[in-house]
């Protein structure tokens, strides 16, 4: 049996065929260690997103680090069709691939908006070129997943929202990088317990319907589960009739943490369920609702004064169900050319770039984030009469060592919910959130037009 996760061994083909087609071509034709800067960036915010959480950089580095090919996968290489031609030097130089260059990228948790770059990859162009497919995989999803978590906690307004979504993740390795995504958007856990154990993430669970159905009546089932968890029992009250299940759950005393709602009309079942609770005087009990829940159902619910403490919510989150895709394109910015930097443009209608490496500035005041401007990396910082603008784009590999001690990822969720509490409210709303102002440099825009000229 193969699992298909990717290992070590396996890294550097774990990539499109076209990332070594054209490494074969660079090193055949003389210029494969001319040096070489690609960014990472998408071109504009998906439909509905004022904003991107940047997220998952620590995995990317990690690829960047240990990307190598493995004797076994060079002679499949070798074995492919396209392949037939290439000079055996290409094969030489793969079995002992190290990446050798440097590497920009924001900080995990950073707001960023279209356009500017999240990662900056220098180095020879071989090396920068094959790692592309990767490192948008990565990023793209991760940035897609934490981006969707912190919309649905901020339709939330302030109530706990954990991420159930593992099952209907795209694999299992998608289950636990969402789970991460997630909690740097501002989740408060996850029910995948390999997200636990690895990252010492909150995780959370009760009951499936499946194990009510198990017992011979509901009580059963409850007091069942009860006597096992005294200290942490949330019921699933929907396998039947939900009132009559929450009175069963009420009539087993003691210590009950919460319901849970997963189906039928949540709204309507809540105020219900919270009129019966208080009743039996069980106002700490909570009520926790799931099922098929985003930020447009949770605004909704909230909005009605529906209540609910908490949200378990899954398939939207971990798939990013209106936006699954953030477009990052990983573009090739500049080559050197006896030490000076030649500018790289693609100027297809549609999908222009600007070329020259950049740094991001942002301004900010005491009120909080003001206004981005992207700029060549090697112009004077911008000075602003109020407040200051600080560079986001940091190094963190420097001629293929690590430069930088990452921060856990309870440090990146904390970095995240401080970014966003410095941005400011028009631009976090999920509905027509007026759009962030992120500008290019005069720098950037004559060197665009001179290219295009």
């Amino acid at each position: 049996m193969n699992p298909l996760f990717p290992t070590r061994e396996t890294l550097g083909v774990n990539t499109d065929l076209y990332e070594l087609t054209m490494a074969a071509a660079y090193l055949q034709a003389g210029v494969a260690e001319r040096r070489a800067t690609f960014e990472l960036f998408t071109r504009r915010l998906p439909a509905n997103r004022s904003f991107l959480v940047a997220a998952g950089l620590e995995q990317a580095l990690h690829y960047v680090l240990n990307v190598t090919f493995s004797g076994e996968t060079v002679e499949y290489l070798q074995s492919l069709p396209p392949f037939r031609n290439v000079d055996r030097r290409f094969f030489d130089y793969l079995a002992n691939f190290r990446f050798t260059g440097d590497v920009y990228g924001m900080r995990e948790g950073t707001i960023c908006f279209g356009q500017e770059p999240l990662l900056q990859v220098s180095g020879p162009i071989i090396e920068a070129q094959i790692l592309e497919t990767l490192l948008i995989n990565v990023l793209n999803f991760q940035t897609a997943v934490a981006s969707k978590a912190s919309r649905i906690v901020l339709a939330a307004r302030g109530r706990s929202v954990v991420d159930f979504g593992s099952r209907r993740a795209h694999s299992p390795q998608a289950g636990v990088y969402a789970a991460r995504a997630a909690y740097i958007g501002g989740c408060d856990g996850t029910s995948n317990v390999l997200a636990g154990f690895e990252m010492g993430i909150p995780v959370f669970g009760t009951m499936a319907h499946s194990f009510v159905q198990f017992f011979e009546s509901e009580a059963d089932a409850f007091a069942h589960y009860q006597a096992v968890f005294p200290e942490s029992t949330i019921l699933l009250i929907d396998t039947y009739d939900p009132l009559e299940g929450l009175e069963n759950a009420i009539k087993q005393g003691g210590k009950i943490r919460g319901v849970r709602l997963d189906s039928g009309d949540i709204q309507q079942l809540a105020f219900k369920v919270r009129e019966l609770l208080n009743r039996h005087n069980r106002a700490d009990v909570r009520v926790v609702a799931s099922g098929d829940l985003d930020e447009q159902k949770i605004d909704a619910l909230i909005r009605a004064g529906t209540p609910i403490d908490s949200f378990g919510v899954g398939t939207h989150l971990v798939v990013s169900g209106d936006a699954p895709s953030c477009d990052m394109v990983y573009k090739l910015v500049e080559v050197f050319e006896g030490g000076t930097p030649a500018p790289r443009m693609k100027t297809s209608q549609a999908k222009m770039t600007t070329p020259f490496r950049k740094q991001v500035y942002r301004k900010r005041t005491g009120t909080g984030f003001q206004a981005d401007l992207i700029c060549r990396y090697d112009e004077d910082p911008p000075v602003a009469p109020e407040g200051d603008y600080l560079p986001l784009l940091e190094l963190y590999i420097k001629d293929g060592k690590p430069c930088r001690v990452l921060p856990d990822v309870h440090a990146i969720r904390a970095y995240a919910q401080e970014q966003l509490a410095l941005l400011p409210a028009q631009y976090k709303l999920l509905f027509s959130a007026e759009n962030y102002p992120v500008e290019f440099s005069q720098e950037l825009i004559k060197a665009r037009e001179r290219f295009r000229g």
